[in-house]
């Protein structure tokens, strides 16, 4: 899960949990929006905990290499 669908699942939550007073028929809609909101927070940490050192890690191993021109024959 990236950060983008992460922070999309914490806005839904929070808009069904803080904006919507509709109720629906066997659908407590105040959870769905808090199990959302807690889904998407757990994604976030996930992916900015785990992924990203894995991401700056790889780059960091890359060397550059300038060979002078002047001095093939």
């Amino acid at each position: 899960m990236g950060i983008g669908v992460s922070i999309f699942l914490l806005a839904v939550g929070a808009i069904l949990t803080f904006a919507v007073e509709t109720e629906v028929g066997g659908i407590d809609l105040d959870t769905v929006g808090i199990i959302l909101m807690v889904v998407g927070g757990l994604g976030l940490l996930v992916t900015l905990l785990i992924w990203a050192p894995r991401d700056r890690a790889a780059t960091s191993r890359e060397r550059v290499v300038h060979e002078d021109v002047r001095d093939l024959p």
